[in-house]
């Protein structure tokens, strides 16, 4: 079928809003239409070039919702109908690592997805004779996309899509940062570096954990009030003295947990820093540049703090993400002021332009 989809054609350029083929899906794949999608750091960042392991051409995109049309041959997750969130990290719970409780990192199709191939070492998106490769298994800056059918969580059909695109990445790995990778615990500290997408979901996930003290660190007076709005007790300016200043708040000690959620080092170090000494845990969820490395002086972690790192907020995709959606459809989640702008697909370069801005906290594509 023929489809408009958003290509990288080269590094450091705008994407190219074209016609591309998609073929049907194969066996154990599934025929998705998509009907909003996230533009997300992530997106960028692989277009700017700066990502190591990014490739062109290839159709990015990869925070969406939509309905599944058609499934290949031995598809048993889904059936034609339902609504489902797409998964970058997805879950086929038969590896070791889906069987362990310790990682959500699925190991069942990663080498391929890292390549930009569907598990069979194909494409299904075209142009002509020319394959286009699948952006993180997943492609969503697209009308259609095919995926694994363990890449795709089924959700509640009363959800809505808008605010559903946002559990497959942003939102949950946030959220997934505090409760699942960090396990907030009730009655404790958090420090939250950074009021973007992810460090608004860990703001909310440290609320729905219990912990009595919610800090969240930002240069953006407009973000730090959204913060307010998710459970932070309290909001920070960020800065050189931001450290010494949590450490005024807590007695000298620092926070009980720490997130990092901007990509930038010195902020992780920051967050390193400001956790509680004898137990303190930092929790990264930041991208950094290329090459760029984390100085820790070896004292803070002899003293008792620890560094976690963590990937889609330690989620299993396929079981945490319809659990989460349905907390926010039981109204313990507020998701409608994460959606700031709502753009077509052919403005997808301005949803760059508007997160480089830093102007809302996510722009999604209504299809």
């Amino acid at each position: 079928m023929e489809i408009r989809a958003a290509v990288l054609e080269e590094f450091g350029k705008p994407l190219v809003v074209q016609a591309v083929q998609l073929a049907e899906p194969g066996p154990q794949e599934v025929l998705v239409r998509l009907v909003h999608c996230g533009v997300c750091h992530t997106d960028m960042y692989t277009a700017s070039g700066a990502d190591p392991s990014g490739y062109a051409p290839a159709v990015l995109g990869h925070e969406g919702a939509g309905v599944v049309e058609r499934v290949g041959a031995d598809v048993t997750l889904v059936k034609p109908g339902d609504h489902v969130v797409t998964l970058f990290s997805p879950q086929c719970g038969e590896c070791v690592h889906c069987r362990s409780p310790k990682t959500n990192l699925c190991m069942a199709i990663r080498e391929q997805q890292n390549q930009g191939y569907l598990p069979d070492g194909t494409t299904r998106l075209h142009r002509g004779d020319e394959p286009l490769r699948h952006f993180m298994g997943t492609s969503t800056f697209a009308e259609y996309t095919v995926m694994p059918q363990i890449a795709l969580a089924k959700i509640d059909p009363e959800a809505p899509l808008a605010g559903a695109a946002l559990f497959a990445c942003g939102l949950s790995t946030g959220l997934g940062a505090a409760l699942r990778t960090a396990k907030v615990e009730e009655g404790s500290t958090a420090v939250v570096f950074g009021a973007g997408m992810v460090g608004l979901g860990a703001v909310a996930g440290a609320r729905l954990a219990g912990a009595e003290r919610i800090v969240c660190v930002d240069l953006s007076e407009e973000r730090l009030a959204l913060a307010r709005g998710q459970g932070a007790t309290d909001t920070l300016v960020g800065g050189p003295d931001a450290v010494q200043a949590i450490l005024d708040m807590t007695g000298g000690f620092g926070a009980d947990y720490t997130f990092e959620a901007t990509g930038n080092v010195n902020v992780m170090r920051q967050a390193v820093e400001a956790a509680r000494m004898g137990w303190g845990l930092c929790t990264i969820t930041g991208v950094a540049g290329k090459g760029e490395l984390l100085e820790v002086i070896p004292r803070y972690l002899i003293q008792g703090r620890r560094i976690a790192g963590s990937s889609f907020g330690g989620l299993k995709g396929r079981d945490d993400v319809p659990a989460l959606v349905d907390r926010w459809m039981a109204g313990e989640l507020d998701v409608e002021p994460f959606i700031s702008h709502r753009i077509s697909l052919d403005e997808v370069n301005r949803g760059f332009d508007l997160m480089h801005a830093q102007d809302g906290i996510r722009s999604v594509i209504d299809f």
